[in-house]
């Protein structure tokens, strides 16, 4: 089987109760969570520091009926959350593991900000594309890195064993699919086997392998790839060879928003408080407020694969909040322009198309014309000079099929039933997003880490 060797053509050098393969937000929850339990553990992680995927994102995990909520004074459920994943995934999602998620998706936040010391404050400023309530909780400066640093720093606090440079190559599994260790490779060159009584795949998706973005995400694929290099498949092509059931495999995290050239996200915030996008012709061209996810592909079919991103002093002003917004500004993504002319002269953009654009874009935020695209503009502002723009385009940013697990986050075989003692979270798993891009609700990715990899840490340790 590719990738996966026979336990007797092992030379385990040692073993541990728990393995994890991944140091981002789903390995280091998963180990803390195992710690809780009383189980030693052991964390893999391929690179010289343990950042990941979500050390590229904003950071932020979704909980519904949150403390953070309650003291904000918003009313929140799990059943509210879980219809907002259902409705963006018209449905085509686990239900059971949809409601599961919903439900301990506060109990996660709180068990990061309470036990973890991760310092998590609730998203109030704006609403999130699907998100029919504000639940969205991040650290200070809304950065995953900033998340990722205290959570490495509790794995610190801990002595939790955290072996960097060290990349997972094979496994060593029986016929029946027990796992018995994995194979790992030093930067040297040289190889070590090291045992385990359970072992949990949180090496998240295929984004960074051409051949499988290819083969299943093809629409995607002349889109910028925005994530983490090491994303290639492994927890994928494991699972499969031992027999793993895989689910959603068409499904993804695109962003419309990816500062074209410079690899720095403009976060949608922009969208949601009233910005548009248009096409070199100065031309709206898709219903921006769907979500980031699936605006990807329609900027990809625009001339040059490129769009403006267009919002306003306002917008921009509320949008500083976050540090991936600053990191654009430093870096001179983002145009200013105190005038229509100006704008136009600066972006390149022709002025007569995007004065029409922008007439017709106040006419609808009047309520005095409905938008052909189907957006509502009713709830948002009327864009106004001094204007800001981005020059943008569609990426990749991970993928949201995997490995079917439970609600437990054990992997499942082909017919249904789980592996004796192997688990999956975040990326490797199947998430939460539907079967293609338009299901992404924004903090799928991070609540399916944290909470399927707390979930797989604790049932690890039950089994050491």
């Amino acid at each position: 089987m590719n990738g996966v060797l026979r336990p007797q053509d092992a030379e385990f050098i040692g073993a541990v109760p728990v393995l994890v393969i991944g140091a981002g937000a789903c390995g280091l929850s998963a180990a803390l969570s195992a710690d809780d339990a009383g189980a030693e553990v052991l964390v893999l992680e391929r690179d010289a520091s343990a950042m990941g995927t979500t050390a590229m994102s904003t950071g932020l995990i979704p909980g519904a009926g949150s403390r953070f909520q309650r003291a904000a004074g918003i009313e929140d459920s799990p059943e509210r959350f879980a219809a907002d994943v259902l409705a963006k995934t018209g449905g085509q999602v686990d239900h059971a593991l949809v409601a599961h998620l919903a439900r301990v998706s506060a109990a996660t936040v709180e068990w990061l900000a309470d036990d973890c010391r991760v310092p998590l404050s609730l998203v109030d400023t704006f609403l999130y594309p699907g998100h029919s309530r504000m639940r969205m909780h991040g650290t200070p400066n809304r950065t995953g890195a900033e998340l990722m640093g205290a959570l490495q720093g509790e794995v610190e606090r801990r002595g939790l064993d955290l072996l960097l440079e060290a990349r997972a190559t094979a496994l060593f599994a029986d016929s029946d699919g027990r796992v018995h260790g994995v194979r790992v490779q030093r930067p040297d060159g040289s190889h070590e086997d090291i045992g385990c009584n359970a072992l949990v795949l949180a090496c998240c998706g295929f984004a960074g392998s051409p051949e499988l973005v290819q083969r299943y995400i093809p629409e995607i694929a002349s889109g910028t790839f925005f994530g983490h290099p090491g994303n290639k498949g492994d927890a994928i092509l494991w699972g499969s060879a031992l027999g793993a059931r895989l689910a959603d495999m068409h499904a993804y995290q695109g962003h419309g928003g990816l500062a074209a050239g410079q690899g720095v996200p403009i976060l949608w915030a922009h969208i949601v408080l009233g910005g548009i996008q248009v096409n070199t012709a100065g031309l709206r061209f898709a219903n921006e407020a769907r979500g980031y996810s699936e605006q990807a592909v329609d900027i990809l079919a625009q001339p040059g694969h490129v769009a403006w991103s267009l919002f306003d002093e306002r917008i921009h002003e509320a949008m500083r909040e976050f540090d991936d917004y600053r990191d654009a500004l430093e870096a001179r993504c983002v145009v200013q322009a105190d005038t229509l002319e100006a704008l136009a002269e600066r972006t390149g953009l022709p002025l007569e198309p995007l004065r029409e654009t922008l007439d017709e874009v106040a006419a609808m935020t009047r309520g005095e014309r409905t938008d052909p695209l189907g957006r509502d503009f009713t709830t948002g502002g009327t864009l106004s000079p001094p204007y800001r723009a981005v020059r943008v385009t569609g990426a990749l940013f991970h993928t949201q099929g995997g490995l079917e697990v439970d609600e437990q986050a054990r992997v499942l075989r082909e017919d249904g039933t789980p592996f004796p003692n192997l688990f999956a979270g975040g990326g490797a798993a199947r998430g939460i997003s539907g079967p293609g891009a338009s299901g992404y609700l924004a903090g799928n990715g991070l609540l399916t880490a944290t909470a399927l990899g707390r979930a797989a840490g604790r049932g690890a340790a039950g089994l050491g």
